[in-house]
């Protein structure tokens, strides 16, 4: 009988050395599994697809966004391929099976989503998250955690009124602070088209050329400020001037809430409108339904809400009053004038932030060719 069972077995041969396939493995799981936790619970690499963000961003730059600054989301769809966001890289096949979707919670976080901060979110829509899809009957209404991934600025926080007056933003009645690289479309007059050498010492793009006379050339470019004014001083520029810009009260039909009567609103006469707050209570009348039905039907967390005949209805009782379940934001992009935001489709919800966009590793350009495609200097540029 063995008395000392306690004791380990001695191994009575030497263990067999891993094979090289059996490194390799274990080395490209280990690789995985750390890779996918960093980008759940701490940053997440993103790439500029769209000049909505010129010139703070540009299209190009490669940036991580921290997911720790608002608190990581919990995953709502568990299976889904490791570091793959809505398709198989270079398919179109989904990447996720949606037979479970779990309850979405967020981690603590060591501050909340202010003013001017450059947000990543997915965005609310299902329209918006099938924009080159053309065929509606093809439409996916993706879970919230796989969402389309947009870049914008927060311009409007809870509870915040905002106001958009000949292009300047105004949040309770005041001014808000512009950024540096805020953008709008100008028409640009010259004596001939601007040159490569001209718009490289500018920095700014090669304007698109509209119509060409003689002596003449009109052409239209995405400015800001300071871009404007240099142009201004070229002799051989004529005329710098606003080219989309809408009068007060003139109404542009994909605007939201998408009312010409109750809201003859445009992009750069804006508003007002309150910005949800969680606890905020409002009445529910026609005008509040047309701003606010969208957020109460889809993304507050109610099961069974509808509206019918401008009345809400939750659990099949008719409600007159509604208080919401959490917080909005309202997004803008620095190009104001060519960029897809909160104008147009409306408030983000809070469970849709997934970021805060921290810094810039890498950035390159498209149209140059070789070691000039790299943008050196916007290497570890913060994101302000």
């Amino acid at each position: 009988m063995n008395w000392k069972f306690w004791e380990k077995k001695k191994d009575t041969e030497d263990k067999k050395p891993k094979s090289k396939l059996r490194e390799w493995v274990d080395a490209i799981v280990f690789a995985v599994v750390a890779a996918t936790l960093i980008r759940w619970l701490i940053m997440e690499a993103f790439m500029i697809p769209t000049p909505s963000m010129e010139k703070s961003l540009l299209v190009g730059d490669f940036l991580f966004v921290s997911k720790f600054h608002y608190g990581t989301r919990t995953p709502k769809t568990p299976l889904q391929l490791p570091l793959t966001h809505q398709k198989i890289w270079l398919t179109e096949i989904p990447s996720y099976l949606d037979w479970i979707e779990l309850p979405q919670y967020r981690l603590p976080g060591f501050t909340s989503v202010k003013r001017n901060d450059v947000v990543v979110f997915n965005v609310p829509g299902i329209a918006e998250n099938n924009f080159e899809q053309y065929d509606k009957n093809k439409w996916i209404d993706y879970p919230v955690d796989l969402k389309t991934n947009y870049i914008k600025r927060c311009v409007g926080a809870p509870g915040d009124v905002l106001k958009i007056e000949d292009r300047q933003v105004m949040i309770n009645g005041q001014p808000s602070e512009n950024p540096d690289g805020m953008q709008f479309s100008y028409t640009i007059r010259s004596k001939t088209a601007l040159s490569e050498r001209v718009v490289e010492n500018l920095g700014i793009d090669q304007p698109i050329v509209m119509k060409v006379e003689e002596n003449s050339a009109l052409q239209l470019s995405y400015l800001t400020e300071n871009e404007k004014q240099k142009l201004e001083e070229l002799p051989f520029v004529q005329e710098v001037s606003l080219f989309k810009s809408y009068d007060k009260g003139k109404w542009e039909s994909n605007i939201f809430p998408n009312d010409e009567e109750l809201f003859p609103w445009n992009a750069d006469w804006y508003g007002p409108v309150t910005i949800p707050a969680e606890g905020m209570k409002i009445p529910i009348n026609r005008e509040n339904l047309l701003t606010y039905g969208k957020v109460i039907t889809l993304y507050d967390h109610n099961k069974n809400a509808e509206i019918r005949d401008d009345k809400l209805y939750i659990d099949k009782k008719e409600v007159t009053e509604y208080t919401f379940n959490q917080n909005y934001y309202f997004m803008m992009g620095d190009n104001r004038h060519n960029s897809l935001d909160s104008r147009y489709w409306g408030f983000v919800p809070e469970d849709h932030v997934v970021g805060k966009g921290f810094f810039i590793w890498l950035s390159l350009d498209s149209n140059k060719s070789f070691l000039s495609k790299v943008r050196w200097s916007r290497f570890f540029n913060l994101i302000e």
